[in-house]
């Protein structure tokens, strides 16, 4: 006798009536074929509902960012140069001041409280000093920062020993850091595959400092209004073109 046996939907066959001379263990057989695709469909499933749900930022072996453990904040800073002058100096030089020129540009692009030049007391070259810093404020003033925002002051240098001037002013900047800092042994975390904690602090550093405009990291700029020139020019050739072809 026959079996009549009909297809499976994934390729295997089951009698489609018991015959009494089916040996039970063929029915085992076919019952255990029978459930490996499915088997197969859903294990596949649980592993791409698992992959849903990773972050595009992040890795398993490598969790930990950069950006979050040096990140990049906006606050007061100040920002100080030193003008070395020698004890026979009468006047500044013109490198002096064109490194002058540079500093009191960039306080009146960032800044716009007070400017201070504080000179050394006490110091081998305290009167050269002393008329720098009037050279210095003369130049201040002549670049455009008002009088009553310059400041004058002077701090106590060890005597007989050439102090410079310096140049002092707060303003808002970017910055990151501090660098350098180990708070753990790099060899102790090779098999972790975690990068060590000082990675990214130098490059997070460098472009701090490269933003020309700190509250570039607070937020976008508003939009300027379109240019009406430019737009009326761009509808003018777009005629133009649109008359040739039609001429064509």
């Amino acid at each position: 006798m026959t079996r009549n046996l009909k297809p499976y939907p994934f390729g295997d066959v089951y009698p489609q009536e018991r015959h009494p001379s089916m040996d039970p263990r063929d029915r085992k057989t076919i019952s255990g074929s029978r459930a490996f695709p499915i088997a197969v469909v859903i294990g596949l499933a649980a592993a791409l509902s698992g992959c849903a749900g990773k972050d595009s930022m992040s890795t398993g072996s490598l969790p930990d960012d950069y950006r979050t453990r040096h990140p990049i904040v906006v606050g007061e800073a100040e920002k100080t140069m030193d003008i070395p002058v020698a004890a026979g100096d009468s006047r500044l030089t013109r490198g002096q001041e064109e490194v002058i020129a540079g500093f009191v540009a960039e306080y009146r692009r960032s800044a716009n409280g007070i400017i201070q030049i504080i000179t050394p007391r006490g110091s081998a070259n305290e009167g050269a000093a002393s008329a720098a810093a009037s050279s210095m404020r003369r130049m201040m003033v002549k670049m455009g920062v008002p009088k009553e925002k310059i400041l004058q002051s002077g701090f106590q240098a060890d005597f007989g020993e050439s102090a410079p001037v310096r140049l002092s002013y707060v303003a808002i900047a970017a910055k990151a850091g501090p660098c350098g800092e180990w708070p753990a042994d790099m060899t102790l975390n090779t098999f972790s595959n975690k990068n060590y904690y000082n990675f990214g602090c130098a490059n997070q550093s460098n472009l701090a400092a490269q933003m020309a405009n700190p509250s570039d990291v607070l937020g976008p700029r508003r939009m300027t209004p379109p240019d009406g020139e430019q737009r009326g020019q761009v509808i003018e050739n777009y005629r133009g073109a649109f008359t040739e072809l039609e001429d064509n």
